[in-house]
Formats: C-alpha cells, sequence, structure tokens
C-alpha cells in the first residue's frame, strides 16, 4: 500500500526533504522526557532549556545530525548504594529537535539542573539572479542573434 504524501503535486518540486522531516518530527513527538522549553533569546537568537536534574557533564551528549539537535543522557547505576525506596531512576533519555536550514548551534551550559543550549537564526536575504535562455542553433541564425541568448529576470527568495 501506498501513502498518500502531502507534497505530491507537480509544483513543488524538490520538497521531498520536507516530508522525510516531517516524519522525523511525528516519530520524536511523543516523547515525554525530559521536560523542555524553547524561548526567544533576541530577534535571531533561540534557547532550549532541558530539565535534567542529577544528570552531570558526564552524563550529556549534545550532537547535530543532519540538521537534528539530539541530547543524549546516561546515568550510571551506582551499585554501591542501597536504597531503601528509590523514588528517582537512574534512567537514559534521547530528546530530538529538527533543526531549520542554516540554525546554527553556539553553545550549551549545564547549571543548577538545567541544561541551555542557545541557537542563532541567520538572516535571510534574497537573492535576484538572472538566469539566460538559449535558442536552438538553428533558429538563432534565423533571428540573426549571433550568441542566441535572452535574459530573464528570475527572483529567487532563499528559506
Amino acid at each position: 500500500m501506498s501513502r498518500l504524501s502531502l507534497f505530491n503535486s507537480p509544483l513543488l518540486l524538490g520538497f521531498d526533504h520536507f516530508e522525510r522531516t516531517l516524519d522525523r518530527i511525528s516519530k520524536s513527538g511523543s516523547e515525554g522526557y525530559p521536560p523542555y522549553n524553547i524561548e526567544q533569546i533576541g530577534d535571531d537568537s533561540l534557547r532550549i532549556t532541558l530539565a535534567l536534574a542529577g544528570f552531570g557533564l558526564d552524563d550529556l551528549e549534545i550532537q547535530v545530525e543532519d540538521n537534528q539537535l539530539v541530547i543524549r543522557g546516561r546515568q550510571n547505576d551506582d551499585e554501591s548504594r542501597v536504597y531503601l525506596h528509590r523514588g528517582i531512576a537512574a534512567r537514559q533519555f534521547q530528546r530530538s529537535f529538527v533543526l531549520a536550514e542554516g540554525i546554527e548551534v553556539m553553545g550549551a551550559s549545564l547549571d543548577n539542573g538545567l541544561l541551555s543550549i542557545d541557537l542563532k537564526r541567520p538572516k535571510i536575504e534574497p537573492q535576484v539572479r538572472t538566469v539566460p535562455i538559449k535558442k536552438p542553433a538553428s533558429s538563432a541564425s534565423k533571428a540573426g542573434q549571433a550568441n542566441g541568448a535572452t535574459s530573464l529576470n528570475v527572483s529567487v527568495e532563499k528559506r
């Protein structure tokens, strides 16, 4: 059975990577731990803050994999301790965030059980370039043009 795609219109060329991104988002959307906030801290800056009580620097790993920010945590169970009640489990997690094209991870810090990851969003400036339109060699000689090219202005906005 084939899956119905949102991007199967012939007018949407080259958007297959968006479909893959949406698939990744839907798969990772059901994660509940650890809790997090996303805040805008400037015109082009964002901060993701995760609540990671009990995790140290050696327990955490942050990677950017194919436009996806992945935070992993692993706590080792201390075998020397004897618990009468264990309500705080040593657990591992993986939290993923899909990043828009061009977003850069500027740094991370761990303070009082809160992991903060700073992101920078680049300013997008429209790009305009001229694309030459060429005529076939046979029609160029009929029209009397030497190179057979005409210019057409095309506006390309990069997102």
